[in-house]
């Protein structure tokens, strides 16, 4: 059962950031170990659920590990403090459910008053052995990486839409039966999207809280409706047979008003999901949305960003010029110069991977992390093994697990990679942008015109080195040459054509 607290009245939801978070649970922590209370244990595991669930968002873009050790710390103290509070909502919930004289009530209570002594010590026991130094040390580390995302932002929106996806697909699931678990990973799903909302898009949060709290309202009760039935279950009494039927039927009524409730504001036209899926992004947007959400991955992780630009730049104006040119079909598909700009932002990710290949640690932390909404499975894993193969050895068909890809998706990869590996070797060579670029197809090669290029041999050995994949997938030469400038023409003056006067006869 949900009780009235205080926590963040008067606190407008763009301050109730990450870092109000933290604070919170310093204090909250004080209250607890003064006294812990049901308000004060509920208020502190609000505190520290919601610095979890911005932790576990934030951790999609940002691989930094003071992400994870911010939940570790905050983990015990989290489950010391849960048995105490499941016992304290029980202990409401028979309260309202049952007379004083009620048998199953009398011994629910009998136990949680023998217990409720043991669960307060180890609450404080936790309480005390919470490392506030850490703490405190991981929120000045994660007051800078927190602005990866700011408030509002395209990627913002991104981490809310795949939240509100994942919660409105256990919403469909849950809606198929009334068994406990379905409803419970449904309460969870949707407390995250709540969260994420609340800290990452404040301005939908006003227009939102009080629906998105009725929800999970609704759905708390469920859960604890479900907990409180398995307990009147092991009520085993012979007195109490009768009142044990009674308790369930109690509560069977109780759990269904509440889905019913559920049901009738999240079905039909005038379902709440409707009205925050309307509020994130759509259409196009989609895609701006998971660019910038990779973007700021980028940005958490590249530690040479400026050069990773200008790689971006060449290697989309070397698209776009072999596209105009008809050197290849499977260029002018729909979602190749998408992944290959998405490949061009990431393809700096594993310079910073302690051993091994760095490439191979990129491919890894990419498909790791969750696929961007709007993407396929298939384009994102053509993404992580561009990066792979954007430098290093190129990608051969024979083993691993390049070879287990399709001819199809295999033949991309090598376009992505060696557009990306020809970037940077114009990059190499001093060229600085895309602008100008130039393809001329014949029957014997392509020929792309670079403005700014050099030709000398330097150039020359390393472009030969650069565009052996992407050769490769041309099946074609590809010869590289500077860009002719035209000379600028400068206009004659007019001739004065001198006037006649024609003299009358």
């Amino acid at each position: 059962m949900a009780t009235v607290t205080a926590l963040s009245s008067g606190i407008h939801p763009e301050q109730r950031g990450l870092l109000f978070w933290m604070d919170r649970v310093v204090k909250e922590l004080e209250h607890v170990r003064s006294s812990p209370d049901p308000d004060a244990v509920h208020d502190l595991r609000v505190a520290i659920r919601r610095c979890r669930s911005v932790a576990a968002v934030m951790e999609e873009v940002d691989p930094d590990p003071a992400w994870p050790e911010m939940r570790k710390v905050a983990r015990k103290l989290f489950r010391g403090l849960g048995a105490l509070r499941d016992a304290q909502v029980m202990d409401e919930w028979v309260k309202k459910l049952a007379p004083e004289t009620d048998p199953v009530r009398m011994q629910l209570q009998s136990r949680f008053e023998s217990s409720e002594p043991g669960l307060q010590e180890s609450a404080l026991r936790a309480a005390g052995k919470f490392d506030q130094k850490s703490w405190k040390r991981l929120e000045r580390n994660l007051r800078q990486r927190s602005r990866l995302v700011p408030a509002g932002s395209l990627a913002a929106e991104c981490l809310a839409l795949e939240r509100f996806e994942s919660a409105k697909e256990l919403h469909a699931k849950a809606l198929r039966t009334e068994k406990s678990n379905p409803w419970h990973a449904l309460r969870i799903g949707l407390k995250r999207f709540r969260y994420t909302v609340e800290n990452l898009l404040p301005e939908k949060y006003v227009a939102w809280t009080d629906n998105l709290k009725r929800l999970q309202d609704l759905l708390g009760e469920i859960h604890d409706l479900d907990v409180l039935t398995a307990l009147v279950r092991k009520s085993d009494s012979v007195e109490s047979e009768e009142s044990r039927k009674a308790w369930e039927d109690a509560m069977a009524n109780e759990r269904h008003q509440r889905m019913e409730t559920y049901r009738q504001l999240t079905l039909g036209k005038t379902s709440l999901w409707y009205e925050w899926r309307a509020g994130l992004p759509t259409n196009g947007r989609v895609e701006e949305a998971a660019m910038a959400r990779l973007r700021a991955t980028a940005r958490a992780v590249d530690p040479r960003p400026y050069r990773t630009s200008q790689v971006s730049r060449i290697a989309l104006a070397t698209f776009d010029a072999l596209r105009r040119a008809d050197s290849a079909s499977s260029l002018s598909g729909g979602s190749l110069r998408r992944v290959l700009m998405g490949a061009a932002r990431l393809h700096g990710v594993g310079a910073n991977a302690a051993d091994g290949s760095p490439q191979k640690a990129a491919r890894k932390f990419l498909l790791d992390l969750p696929i961007p909404p709007g993407w396929s499975q298939e384009e994102w894993e053509q993404l992580a093994f561009a990066v792979r193969f954007h430098r290093g050895a190129e990608p051969k068909g024979k083993s691993g697990p390049f070879s287990r890809l399709s001819t199809e998706q295999q033949e991309n990869v090598r376009a992505l990679a060696g557009i990306l590996r020809f970037a940077r070797a114009l990059r190499k060579c001093g060229v600085e942008s895309g602008a100008g670029f130039r393809a001329e197809k014949s029957a014997d090669a392509i020929v792309l015109r670079v403005p700014g290029l050099a030709d000398d041999v330097v150039t020359a050995a390393r472009l030969a080195a650069g565009k052996h994949l992407l050769e490769e997938f041309l099946h074609t030469t590809l010869i590289v040459k500077p860009a002719v400038k035209q000379e600028k023409v400068v206009p004659l003056p007019e001739r004065q054509i001198p006037e006649f006067s024609v003299a009358s006869d």
